[in-house]
């Protein structure tokens, strides 16, 4: 049975009940794991009472605003994970964004403008959140991010995503490179297709989850929990000589040929 209890875990990208990162919070608290959650600050404080309100069940000891593209917030999340918790065991990296411009049409006319967004949030956060919690895991760690098919095949309207989720895959090899002397274990899981908020802004979401369900061996698509239990897995002990890698969590759809 997975056990995480007394291990401090943060989850960023909780946005509703639909997000992948839910999933893996609930997965996380289940397994005894004392939770951190993040959130993404608005001038009305919508988006903190949503997510305080959906995360209460889970008891997280620390809430916190952290936009990835705002230097100082990172810097203020971790220094209050120190001095809160003095240690920190997983970070969850459930984060991702593209202009919906740039996730329709010609690849080729992707701007300058909404590549930078989608690889500064998408993929350096990834790097800039390790390197953040890097000095904070001392017993050693493990980081989780969320990948997709599409950053290895073309996937119809993934568009620039694709290219950041590709950047964000060869992050992890990278960084499961360097944190590994430090028993800082760094995965990926490429999931399947899951209406969220974010795959909502991809063109033809629903068309994708219907063909998946007919082609995948298991003829169906994933759900929110059963990534959340790779995720548990890739975090406890029982995943200790496992780093560097692209867990697939698609019912099988990837090995197929169509």
């Amino acid at each position: 049975m997975l056990d995480l209890t007394g291990k401090n875990a943060l989850v960023t990208g909780i946005a509703n009940n639909r997000s992948i990162a839910w999933g893996i919070a609930q997965q996380l608290h289940k397994a005894g794991a004392n939770l951190g959650i993040t959130y993404l600050s608005d001038e009305k404080g919508k988006m903190e009472k949503k997510v305080a309100e959906l995360v209460e069940p889970l008891n997280p000891t620390l809430f916190l605003p952290c936009n990835v593209q705002n230097d100082d917030e990172i810097k203020s999340t971790f220094e209050t994970i120190h001095q809160k918790w003095g240690s920190l065991d997983i970070l969850i990296h459930c984060l991702a964004f593209a202009n919906k411009d740039d996730l329709s049409g010609d690849f080729s006319q992707t701007s300058r403008e909404g590549f930078r967004t989608a690889l500064d949030v998408s993929t350096y956060s990834l790097v800039q959140l390790a390197g953040a919690a890097k000095p904070l895991m001392t017993a050693g760690g493990s980081i989780v991010t969320l990948s997709y098919l599409g950053a290895v095949r073309a996937v119809p309207n993934y568009n620039v995503m694709g290219v950041a989720k590709a950047g964000l895959e060869a992050s992890v090899r990278y960084l499961a490179a360097e944190l590994g002397s430090a028993n800082i274990r760094v995965n990926a899981i490429s999931a399947g297709p899951i209406r969220t908020l974010a795959s909502s802004a991809v063109g033809g979401i629903l068309d994708m989850i219907h063909h998946v369900e007919k082609v995948a061996p298991l003829r169906r698509t994933v759900t929110q929990i059963e990534v959340g239990n790779a995720a548990a897995f890739l975090c406890s002990d029982l995943a200790s000589g496992i780093t560097g890698q692209v867990l697939y969590v698609d019912a099988g759809y990837e090995i197929m040929g169509m």
